[in-house]
């Protein structure tokens, strides 16, 4: 009986220990979260700068050495940037052109894809190759005959000047190409059999199942959009005209810069796109995950 007991708990003993958790520290998923912590800690101070600089005086932002923390939080940087320059104005045209520009993107890039994708005509993938020969090509060569045609149509200093010429893209193209490519055949030869035309395949089929990728693209464009700088500064000399990119500029003066008010429109600025990106997320990393696992 004795033995017996002694037995039991020798059995309850090593289903303790077995049950007990051992907490084991894995030095190499501890290495992975410092650089993760350490890249994210990167990636976050420039706007955590841009933020504290908006609330310091100009008295603080030159100060030498510079502080971290403002001594006295200032708020009246996000009130003064409505009254130095047409803030609203501007913010609308940059939310117009970048409308405009993501929207041609969506459809003439699909458009454009879905035939090098799935149709059959003669010379395709040489026409293709030559369309995509014209990402090596810089932007900056297109600013003058862009212009020139703008200025053309009397469409200076206009909201349809700052989105027209990039209303199209060969990126765009070839990413929304590649997804066609990625989806069976038998999808369209169903479609086909039920009497379906290629351009209800297209709307109907094809293009909700490249949904993600519609998302990535949607995302870069936009970005793309409300950031640019070059063109608007070239064709929209007007202040009212000009997007929030190009209107910042003019708060840098020739001796000095109110660097407190500018750092309070570019972090109002920033904020409709992080909203869009946030939006979207879900679909962009569907997109990256589509494209990577397709290989």
């Amino acid at each position: 009986m004795a033995d017996t007991e002694i037995t039991g708990a020798r059995a309850t003993g090593a289903e303790a220990a077995v049950a007990r958790p051992r907490w084991r520290v894995n030095g190499g998923s501890v290495a992975t979260h410092l650089v993760l912590s350490l890249g994210a800690l990167v990636m976050v101070f420039p706007f955590l700068w841009q933020a504290l600089t908006a609330l310091k005086s100009l008295a603080e932002v030159s100060r030498v050495p510079p502080t971290f923390l403002p001594d006295d939080w200032n708020w009246s940087s996000f009130d003064e940037v409505f009254t130095a320059m047409p803030f609203r104005e501007m913010l609308t045209n940059s939310a117009l052109a970048t409308a405009g520009r993501t929207a041609g993107q969506l459809v003439f890039c699909s458009l454009a894809a879905y035939a090098f994708a799935r149709m059959q005509f003669r010379g395709r993938d040489l026409l293709f190759g030559l369309f995509l020969s014209v990402l090596m090509v810089p932007s900056s060569l297109l600013v003058l005959p862009q212009y020139d045609i703008i200025q053309q149509f009397g469409l200076l200093n206009s909201t349809p000047a700052l989105f027209l010429p990039g209303m199209f893209s060969a990126f765009g193209t070839f990413l929304l190409r590649q997804a066609f490519l990625a989806l069976p055949k038998e999808l369209e030869e169903a479609a086909r059999i039920d009497g379906a035309g290629s351009f209800r395949i297209f709307w109907s089929i094809m293009l909700p199942l490249i949904r993600p990728a519609l998302a990535a693209l949607a995302v870069i464009t936009a970005m793309t959009a409300w950031n640019d700088l070059l063109w608007p500064l070239i064709v929209n000399t007007d202040p009212d005209a000009m997007p929030i990119s190009a209107g910042l500029t003019s708060l840098e003066g020739q001796y000095e810069t109110n660097y407190p008010v500018m750092m309070a429109g570019s972090l109002i600025a920033s904020l409709p796109m992080l909203l869009v990106y946030v939006f979207l997320q879900r679909h962009f990393v569907q997109s990256v995950a589509f494209s990577g696992s397709k290989g």
